[in-house]
């Protein structure tokens, strides 16, 4: 998008969001003002991308969930980046049955139809070496998730009354073939990254990614807020597990799955990266917060499992947590720790663990590039991932408990304007 046409857009945003904050109440227009913050940030900071859909993937069955095609966006790299890549996988959890996959179908994450035509990118996708330094004037894309199963699915029937297609890896294999068309083929380096359900994905794809490449090609995968594990709820309920298990039989996920674990496990197990990760050949870097925030929501504490919301200003905001919530997230802790250890020592494997309240911290430049933002050993995720994409440290870190962290950027919600990401 050129420099003038993002005035005029943001100049529009900016007069409807007025308009609209005349006719509301006070909670609203305070939920208005932190939009027309975030907008200013990325105006200064970002820049917004055009839509790509890829009509070729249609005739093959790559659509999303109503059947539309698939999309993403792409900010081409220039100078020494020109050959080099970074694809971001768009998160937004899964839907396990029916009824959850309508509640997406005519949302963005169901629809190319509902995606915005131009996506601010920022942080990771930042163009600007001062807010990007090592990746800004790479080759950078964001893929849109829209088939609600971290781009595992493929069910060829389709039903004719829900209309519903299960077709993920469809929509990654065809997204994949029209980035090399662009260049990608001849890639010196490349990253496959994503967050929250798309740093699943980055885990789950990462050795095929790699295989599309050229031999020579410097291929590493980033996990941000992807490592998802299998713990019982405070009810002792395998919650996680059993939504894991729905969404692999719905979306017919199996036979796309790592066959080395499939061989030894059931396939939904196979869906946690603590059951997948350590057979994964090509380097691999986690970054994760250890109280993960929709982990603990959703994981350790589902709607499901504390029916009289008696864990639920905690979950909004971990300073109102008790200290016995707070000690049993310490538990959930030491239980990340223990799915992360599991996976055995690695030269090649990065990760980056810290004890913040917060989920995916690598598309906000907060968090993921700034004088304040999180750090280890003085590192910031930027630097540390960096560092470690070059050779130049390696980059093993795990914070200590909460809260003895105070770089962290602990997220707080407000139930009236940030309602649960994408609750299970």
């Amino acid at each position: 998008m050129r420099r003038n046409d993002q005035l005029f857009l943001f100049r529009d945003f900016l007069n409807l969001f007025i308009a609209i904050s005349r006719m509301v109440n006070g909670s609203v227009q305070q939920w208005i003002y932190s939009l027309l913050t975030l907008s200013i940030i990325f105006r200064t900071e970002g820049l917004f991308v055009n839509i790509t859909y890829v009509l070729s993937g249609v005739a093959k069955g790559a659509v999303c969930l109503d059947g539309s095609p698939p999309a993403y966006h792409h900010d081409k790299g220039f100078g020494t980046g020109v050959n080099s890549w970074l694809i971001q996988m768009e998160g937004g959890g899964w839907c396990n049955n029916v009824t959850t996959c309508l509640s997406r179908k005519n949302t963005r994450l169901g629809s190319s139809k509902q995606m915005v035509k131009n996506l601010a990118f920022s942080g990771i996708l930042s163009n600007k070496p001062q807010f990007n330094p090592d990746f800004y004037n790479w080759n950078r894309i964001k893929v849109r998730y829209c088939d609600g199963s971290s781009f595992t699915g493929d069910v060829q029937a389709v039903n004719r009354i829900t209309n519903l297609h299960f077709r993920g890896v469809r929509i990654f294999l065809a997204v994949m073939e029209d980035l090399l068309a662009k260049g990608l083929k001849n890639a010196e380096n490349a990253i496959l990254s994503g967050c929250s359900a798309g740093g699943l994905t980055s885990i789950l794809h990462c050795d095929s990614f790699k295989a599309l490449l050229p031999m020579g090609a410097k291929v590493k995968c980033f996990s941000d807020a992807g490592y998802f594990i299998n713990a019982k709820d405070i009810s002792g309920a395998p919650h996680i597990e059993e939504f894991f298990r729905d969404v692999v039989s719905l979306h017919g996920s199996a036979k796309n799955l790592p066959p080395v674990c499939t061989s030894r496990l059931k396939p939904n197990l196979c869906f946690f990266p603590q059951n997948v990760a350590q057979h994964v050949r090509t380097p691999l870097f986690l970054v994760n917060a250890a109280y993960d925030s929709w982990q603990i929501k959703n994981i350790l504490a589902p709607g499901v499992a504390d029916p009289h919301g008696f864990w639920l200003n905690c979950k909004l905001d971990i300073l109102k947590c008790s200290s016995r919530q707070l000690q049993i997230m310490q538990g959930y802790r030491l239980g990340f720790l223990r799915a992360l250890n599991a996976l055995g020592p690695s030269t090649s494997r990065g990760y980056f663990i810290n004890s913040c309240y917060a989920h995916c911290q690598t598309e906000v430049q907060e968090t993921w590039y700034r004088a304040d933002s999180p750090k280890l050993t003085n590192k910031t995720i930027a630097k540390a991932l960096g560092d470690w994409f070059f050779d130049k440290n390696p980059f093993q870190k795990i914070d200590c408990p909460y809260p003895c962290d105070k770089t962290c950027h602990n997220r707080v919600f407000d139930p009236n304007v940030h309602p649960f990401d994408i609750d299970i």
